[in-house]
This record gives C-alpha cells, sequence and structure tokens, in this order.
C-alpha cells in the first residue's frame, strides 16, 4: 500500500536529518553498495508503527557513539519499492523484512537487525545491538 508523502515525509525526516543518506532507486543503491569499501549501515524504513517507531530512534541514538560506519543509508520499503528490493538483495542469507537494519563491510553483510529483533523492544535496546556491531566491525573512532 502506499501513502500519500506527506505521511511518510516526517518518517524519511528521522534518519535523513541525521546524515543518512537516502537511497530511492535500485541504481542509486547499486552505487552506494555495489562493493563499496569500508561499512554501510543500511536501514529499511517502513511505516510499521510497532516496529520502526522505535527502530529510527535507535539509529540516531546508535550514530551518537564515537565508532560509527563510514557510510549511513536508508530505504523506505512500501514506497521506494525497487530501491528497498535491491538494498534488500544485498543481505544474503536474509529473507526481506521491514523496518530491518543491516551493517555491509566491504559490500559484504556482516551484521543484521530482522523484524523480529525489533519489534517489541525498546530503541535503547536496539541501540545497544547496533552500538555492538559499530564496535565490532567498524573499528574507527570519530
Amino acid at each position: 500500500m502506499m501513502y500519500d508523502e506527506r505521511f511518510v515525509t516526517p518518517m524519511r525526516q528521522e534518519l535523513t536529518r541525521l546524515g543518512v543518506e537516502e537511497l530511492r532507486t535500485a541504481a542509486e543503491v547499486d552505487a552506494a553498495l555495489k562493493d563499496a569499501p569500508g561499512t554501510t549501515l543500511v536501514v529499511v524504513n517502513s511505516i510499521c508503527g510497532c516496529a520502526a517507531r522505535n527502530a529510527r530512534p535507535a539509529v540516531a541514538a546508535a550514530l551518537q557513539h564515537g565508532v560509527k560506519p563510514d557510510r549511513l543509508t536508508t530505504v523506505f520499503a512500501g514506497q521506494d519499492v525497487e530501491a528497498a528490493a535491491r538494498a534488500r538483495s544485498y543481505f544474503t542469507g536474509y529473507p526481506p523484512s521491514s523496518p530491518s537494519i543491516g551493517l555491509l563491510k566491504d559490500g559484504r553483510i556482516v551484521f543484521m537487525l530482522e523484524r523480529y529483533q525489533i519489534e517489541g523492544r525498546g530503541a535503547d535496546e536496539i541501540s545497544r545491538d547496533l552500538v555492538e556491531a559499530f564496535d565490532r566491525h567498524c573499528g574507527q573512532t570519530v
């Protein structure tokens, strides 16, 4: 179901105002992710109130940590369908889910939070998982 952009825009802005790059086409996803050196966070954003409402604030909190990915990206499931499908194609071994958050290193998935690991949890818990992944895979103090 496609929602009116006026409804979706605030959800997009929760991430883009943090400096997360929004990828709206499959070509943009490939340009950002294919063989990308270093670490890239990919947030599959969603309208889902039960899980996404905690995923977005969790990402915001995790990005306050001193160690973070080299690149921050997002796609919006259910809105930018081709971009979301292409981003998910980089999540080898994981079924599509939204919201979800993947961390790629040198173009390969090294950490994944699927919807079932987000839903029903608070933003602080999700943020802790992200920070642990950043510490393990990013290793760059900013």
